[in-house]
């Protein structure tokens, strides 16, 4: 059964016309489009379920964007330090 969300979003001219450019530009990173699609969205009155299967992601990951978001606003949806040691990549081998 669908959850109404409690973070009722609510764009301001500014956020929207940033999350519009974030949301149609194919040199951003694919997670950095995602969002701002999941935000525009959950501006439009759509539930977590629906942006979800529009987006082909889980439910869960759409309500965390859209609370980061709502208490947030754009700084949310910038990348945050993970815990642990940085990921290290081997170098390619030649041959």
């Amino acid at each position: 059964m669908p959850r109404k969300s409690p973070f009722h979003i609510e764009l301001s001219p500014d956020e929207s016309t940033e999350l519009i450019r974030r949301a149609t530009k194919y040199t951003l990173p694919y997670f950095e489009v995602v969002r701002a699609k999941m935000i525009l969205m959950a501006a439009d009155g759509m539930d977590n379920d629906q942006i979800a299967v529009r987006l082909d992601t889980r439910r869960e990951v759409v309500s965390q964007w859209r609370q980061r978001f709502f208490e947030e606003r754009m700084a949310g949806l910038e990348e945050r330090m993970r815990p642990g040691r940085p990921r290290v990549f081997p170098p390619r081998a030649h041959g």
